[in-house]
């Protein structure tokens, strides 16, 4: 017999096993929705009041997703944290109800698992996962400034122990089958083709007993014993502190409310879940996280040329085989599955390549996070010449050379001569304008930028620059293949240091003017790192490259003014042979001269610069500065039609540079500063240091009249 309601079917087999199906009529994907309760509930019923059941399977009819988690929009509908927090009590109730059915619930889980998905995937009594690469699960509620809502916080922890949960919940990283089984959060993995089979064999076979999980002698002191546990506690809360400098409120709450449901039992852990998750709900910082979910999640549905439709890439092709061209190789063949070519003048740049893509995948290997066979499958994707052989039929190339615009365009008429009409050129430049680079192109409207940033397998952001000839179909299909490789793209229009650059570059240029005028370095990069960006900007420029710098800055001078122009001081860095972290001299000590696990200051380069430190800032002032300039030009970025909207600078400045995203992106932390404050900084800066500091025109007419980017 088959029941039918909406978003839920419910069929109950010969065998006396009733299999719940759950599929979102019109959805890609399964997301959880307060809307359901009238449903999960009704069905709850006939489970309990069918006498004749021998156990309940939880599947879903997606063809490559179980469920992705909550439905975030509802959320932003909620006017107090009581709002919120009545939905997480909700959640918890109905989850508490499947749990403490008679029956045996089994969740065959194939595909995506998170969030509420997982949630509810704990609430059931066993856990049969497909051993399919598409299958992972996680609870990722930190990424959007929230906890677990429904029952995570306190059903993982007995599951798989309180380390475990606490490093799953704090990271919100995501395990593929074989690493959740090794962890205890899923009891068996098998073939997809197989899952429903083992799920309802499994359900037949009656409730698992829990058996204690063996552990370590020390294991046993830390989660067993109370000062073990207290031990466990104050040092995640520690290395959260160390990781987060107390920027994001849900992290500490996460660790907190663990901790009651642990030393206060089950009832207890979920109220203070439920009011945690109501209240993180309602802070700035789970506002702006979520603002960055919203805008990804739209920018997927766009092709970045209207109605512009993209042609199917079936194989790319990298021109250089230093780190940039490794990084794109392994990108286009591990994650958008596509076949990739290599050109590198010399063999010894193919194996460097080759050498990238392996390491990447032999780590996920040890870690269980692939197959031989996969990772086999991946690298064969990856081949390499020394010429233009096997070029004839490649849709995309990625040009990854140095920064000389002759060798660029040599490029171009190279690809136009050995490749199909079609193929798109993607000049991977980080200053070049690109109408240079196609200035001698005899297909022109093929020639478009594809700005990575280092390195290319973990920084999610590309910047697609298409200059005045490039047409709406290599935009689309440019914009596709980014996607493809795992990125979020902005579109930006074409001019020196494009968006991400240009506003990097003023940031970088005030940090040195900073420690020109007597700030310890290592008080500079601390002030930003607090302030909420990864690494301080001398740091960064000692994993850059100073010489990387030093090639930039008269570029984006040339071409944007005089703001722009680095400290003549610098030049005497490179004449000392200090280019940065690669040549193991720059601002801080590398090799055998650092100590383990701290990074040191050399503090030979001060005298280099002719600088004596003196401290005479507060870590505020110092983050004030630095980002003051970013945010202008960010401003007159969007003033000139480099980036689209407000949106697209956001994300391109929290994925491109690690611009702080619990404050949501540059012009997010506009709105929230308020436009006439970020004026009255800019007017004072600039009456004590000139004109680098004069706001933009749209700054000054915004504050006039009280506008926001965001409304």
């Amino acid at each position: 017999m088959t029941d039918t309601v909406s978003s839920f079917s419910l069929s109950i087999r010969d065998d006396k096993v009733a299999v719940i199906t759950m599929d979102i009529p019109g959805e890609s994907m399964n997301v959880l929705k307060a809307s359901f309760a009238d449903e999960i509930d009704a069905m709850l019923k006939q489970l309990a009041n069918d006498s004749t059941l021998k156990g309940v399977v939880f599947i879903s009819g997606k063809k490559d997703s179980f469920i992705a988690g909550a439905d975030i929009s509802m959320l932003d509908a909620c006017q107090t944290a009581e709002q919120a927090e009545t939905i997480a009590a909700m959640g918890q109730q109905m989850f508490d109800r499947l749990e403490q059915l008679r029956l045996p619930v089994v969740a065959a889980i194939h595909g995506p698992c998170l969030g509420g998905g997982l949630e509810l995937a704990l609430a059931c009594h066993a856990r049969v996962a497909s051993s399919s690469p598409k299958t992972v699960l996680g609870l990722p509620e930190v990424q959007l400034g929230l906890l677990p809502g429904s029952g995570g916080t306190q059903r993982l922890p007995k599951l798989v122990g309180v380390q475990k949960a606490l490093d799953m919940i704090l990271t919100g990283k995501q395990l593929r089958a074989a690493q959740a089984k090794k962890l205890g959060l899923v009891d068996e993995v098998v073939p997809e083709s197989i899952l429903l089979d083992a799920a309802v064999k499994k359900a037949l076979a009656g409730k698992p007993r829990r058996e204690a999980k063996k552990q370590s002698l020390l294991d046993k002191l830390l989660e067993n014993t109370g000062p073990g546990r207290k031990l466990v506690f104050s040092q995640a809360l520690k290395q959260t502190l160390k990781k987060t400098q107390g920027n994001y409120p849900a992290a500490l709450r996460i660790i907190e409310v663990i901790q009651t449901g642990v030393e206060q039992g089950y009832q207890k852990g979920l109220a203070a879940e439920a009011k945690a998750f109501g209240q993180l709900c309602m802070t700035s910082e789970s506002a702006a996280l979520r603002s960055i979910f919203f805008a990804t999640t739209q920018m997927k549905k766009e092709s970045g040329a209207g109605d512009a439709k993209p042609r199917k890439v079936r194989k790319a092709a990298v021109l250089g085989g230093g780190l940039m061209g490794g990084g794109i190789a392994n990108v286009s063949a591990t994650k958008a599955g596509v076949p990739v070519r290599i050109k590198d003048i010399a063999e010894q740049g193919i194996n460097n390549a080759l050498k990238y893509s392996f390491d990447i995948l032999n780590k996920k290997y040890k870690k269980r996070f692939i197959s031989k066979a996969e990772m086999q499958k991946q690298l064969l994707l990856i081949t390499g010449t020394t010429d233009y052989s096997g070029f004839h039929n490649v849709d995309i190339v990625v040009e990854a050379v140095f920064e000389d615009l002759s060798l660029k365009q040599q490029m171009v008429a190279d690809i136009e001569q050995h490749c199909a009409e079609h193929t798109i050129f993607a000049s991977n430049t980080s200053s070049l304008p690109i109408h240079k680079i196609a200035e001698k192109a005899a297909r022109p409207e093929n020639v478009i930028g594809l700005h990575y940033f280092s390195p290319v397998d973990k920084m999610p952001l590309v910047e697609v620059i298409a200059h005045d000839k490039t047409s709406a179909e290599t935009i689309a299909t440019t914009v596709a293949f980014a996607r493809k490789q795992g990125k979020t793209p902005i579109v930006v229009k074409d001019g020196a240091g494009f968006y991400v650059n240009r506003i990097l570059a003023l940031y970088m240029n005030e940090a040195a003017n900073i420690l020109l005028a007597g700030e310890p370095v290592e008080k500079i990069d601390r002030a930003l790192v607090k302030f909420g960006f990864p690494v301080g900007p001398v740091t960064l420029l000692d994993e850059v490259g100073i010489d990387v710098g030093a090639k930039i800055s008269p570029i984006l001078t040339a071409e944007l003014g005089e703001r722009f122009a680095a400290p003549a001081a610098f030049d005497k860095l490179l004449a000392d042979g200090r280019k940065g972290k690669k040549t193991e001299k720059g601002f801080y000590l590398y090799g055998k001269a650092a100590k383990k696990g701290k990074k040191l200051v050399d503090e030979s380069v001060y005298a280099v610069l002719g600088v004596t430190p003196a401290p005479a800032l507060n870590s505020d002032e110092i983050a004030s500065r630095c980002t003051a300039q970013m945010l202008n030009e960010a401003v007159r970025c969007l003033e000139e039609g480099i980036i689209a909207s407000a949106r697209d600078g956001d994300i391109g400045a929290i994925f491109g540079i690690g611009f702080p995203p619990f404050l949501g992106g540059p012009f997010r932390y506009i709105d929230n500063l308020g436009v006439n404050n970020l004026v009255a900084t800019l007017r004072q800066l600039e009456s004590r240091f000139g004109s680098r500091f004069t706001p933009c025109d749209t700054l000054l007419k915004m504050a006039e009249q009280g506008e926001r980017f965001y409304s």
